[in-house]
């Protein structure tokens, strides 16, 4: 599904399933030593993922480990992304040589929590999603922005090391073409970063590429 997003130069793959069994990476141990076991089956997964992406890129099994945000480490000269949720967990990776950047999100198709909403929108957000549940009352669409600004600050980290809050992006959201675009509040390299999205299989998935 994941792929259906990126441009064929990103490399994806992705669970929907964890093996109870799979152990943890060499490594990557201490990450989740203290980790619930649902926690650290995604976990173990997820970076499964991951390698299997790097391994199309002709990029040999490393650990991925943390940054200072908590994001992945990749390897010199990789741009990549993971997410998880419930049931699904995925990894995309690109040379840098390709996609200056991305990110990618996943989750389940549900509506937001009432607490999570305002903290994550911005005024001309929720009037935004106001007119699309209106076309729309299917979609979730509030899940759907929340999973987009993820992707969006997944992407906008890596390159600008600079933290991006929720209110500080504001969204537009094409119901027909499965796009969106961020419009960046802040001082930014670029005014606007675009993704695409899809509701699948129970699924809100969401991605931002960067290119040269």
């Amino acid at each position: 599904m994941l792929q259906e997003l990126l441009p064929p130069s990103v490399i994806t793959a992705e669970a929907f399933t964890d093996d109870p069994d799979e152990p943890c990476f060499p490594g990557e141990e201490d990450l989740v030593a203290r980790a619930v076991d649902g926690r650290r089956r995604e976990f173990v997964t997820a970076r499964r993922c991951a390698r299997e992406a790097l391994a199309r890129l002709g990029y040999a099994p490393v650990a991925i480990r943390p940054g200072p945000r908590r994001e992945p480490v990749w390897p010199d000269g990789v741009a990549g992304s993971i997410t998880h949720c419930a049931g699904y967990r995925a990894a995309a990776v690109a040379r840098i040589t390709d996609v200056t950047s991305l990110g990618i999100d996943a989750e389940p198709h549900a509506p937001l929590p009432p607490r999570v909403f305002p903290a994550v929108t911005t005024p001309g957000d929720r009037e935004h999603l106001a007119h699309l549940a209106a076309q729309d009352p299917t979609v979730h669409w509030g899940r759907l922005l929340f999973s987009a600004k993820e992707a969006v600050y997944k992407a906008w980290f890596p390159v600008t090391r600079r933290w991006l809050g929720f209110e500080e992006a504001s969204l537009t959201i094409d119901p027909e073409r499965g796009t969106f675009a961020a419009r960046i509040h802040i001082e930014s390299p670029w005014p606007a970063l675009h993704g695409r999205w899809l509701v699948s299989e129970g699924l809100v998935l969401t991605a931002v590429t960067i290119s040269r």
